[in-house]
């Protein structure tokens, strides 16, 4: 009896991801999620399964990793020599650089491994860029010189500026370079790679919307000791990009003016991509509080300009109680000035430090109005006037 060339292999592999399967080569935590991507991916399931097989053993989870979380666009039709490359060279990138073994796996395979960031066309980017890329770092450099590096070498290493009359703001590495114009979404695109390139963990952060509504931004964040930092492609420092003053007016408690940083990981919340709202399928975190909290520590650090006054604001539950911890409320809070909103934040929680404020710098002698929700979710507002003192301080109750 003849048997179909395809079967037999199917059958083939099957058997040895079975064996995998006993010997614990990738934690039964992916296979019920190996066994939806395989589902999905019709026909080209022997391809994610031959991927998985040809894996070394040592390497398998970080595969495992990389298909169980798989976004839905790629089952049907990404290759195993494809996904085999691209984790034989995240893993060079690992071992090439002291700083990179380091590297948690947790880390290593949700934010240097994937090959994609968003919905970009797939380019097979990650030969080339680690070529371009490794030059700019030496031996002895630690992981934030090796991300400076990147980061002041791109622009001139990839020739590509910002530009609206980009073909789409969604590009691929490659669609940004062959027209050298992208705007921020394909710029941050081509940092990100750049950066995986050499072993450097990064994902895509941005938001729908900034607290007064005049439209959206992405950009970079990259993982350094522990912790994200943000940056972008026209690189000024780790977390002292031009936006930062907007992004810590966002609000984590609203979507549309949140921050997000992509995982490939699956989150409880989805990517917001402006370009194409019927994608639901990015996963994300919202990291609101972490650039509300720098963006206050930048207030702090700054000197005041001799025409402004530093106004710390609390919002309490009513005026008849003290300003104990437990009385405090944690809600958006939008300042107005001439009927236009200038500035957002969250007031301190209950949990929070009794000697933190929420903080603006303000000009002297300035007719200012605060918005907040009152007990009800209604809408409340309080007319206030600086005065000359360098410090004041606010008080807004929920109820009289």
């Amino acid at each position: 009896m003849k048997i179909h060339t395809k079967l037999l292999w199917l059958t083939f592999l099957l058997a040895i991801l079975s064996s995998c399967s006993s010997t614990n080569s990738y934690p039964e935590i992916y296979q019920k999620d190996l066994n939806r991507a395989f589902a999905q991916a019709g026909e080209n399931r022997i391809e994610l399964e031959k991927a998985l097989a040809q894996t070394p053993k040592d390497k398998m989870e970080a595969m495992a990793f990389l298909i169980a979380y798989m976004p839905e666009m790629d089952l049907p039709s990404i290759t195993s020599g494809y996904l085999l490359n691209n984790l034989t060279l995240a893993y060079q990138a690992k071992e090439k650089y002291q700083w990179a073994e380091s590297i948690p796996d947790s880390i290593f395979f949700n934010d240097v491994l994937p090959y994609a960031s968003i919905n970009e066309h797939r380019d097979d980017w990650r030969k080339d860029f680690m070529d371009r890329f490794s030059k700019f770092i030496t031996p002895q450099m630690n992981m934030k010189e090796a991300i400076l590096a990147v980061n002041k070498n791109i622009k001139q290493e990839v020739g590509v500026e910002y530009n609206t009359n980009r073909w789409k703001p969604d590009q691929s590495p490659y669609e940004s370079i062959q027209q050298g114009k992208a705007t921020c979404s394909g710029l941050s695109v081509l940092l990100i790679d750049a950066f995986r390139s050499v072993g450097i963990p990064a994902r895509f952060a941005g938001t729908y919307n900034w607290f007064d509504d005049r439209g959206n931004h992405s950009w970079v964040e990259v993982w350094l000791d522990g912790q994200w930092y943000f940056t972008e492609y026209y690189f000024d420092d780790l977390d002292k990009a031009w936006f930062l003053a907007d992004a810590g007016k966002a609000n984590p408690n609203e979507y549309n003016h949140a921050i997000f940083a992509t995982s490939w990981k699956p989150r409880k919340n989805h990517f917001p991509a402006v370009w194409d709202e019927d994608i639901k399928w990015i996963h994300a975190e919202n990291v609101t509080e972490r650039y509300i909290k720098v963006y206050q520590k930048s207030v702090d650090s700054t000197p005041l300009k001799e025409d402004e006054v530093m106004v710390r604001v609390i919002l309490l539950k009513s005026m008849s109680c003290s300003e104990q911890s437990d009385m405090r409320v944690s809600r958006q809070i939008d300042l107005y000035e001439n009927g236009k909103i200038v500035s957002s934040g969250l007031s301190p929680d209950s949990y929070d430090d009794l000697n933190n404020f929420l903080k603006f710098k303000l000009k002297r002698n300035t007719k200012y109005s605060f918005h907040f929700p009152d007990a009800s979710g209604q809408n409340k507002s309080f007319d206030y006037t600086t005065s000359n003192d360098k410090d004041q301080m606010v008080r807004l109750y929920q109820t009289n």
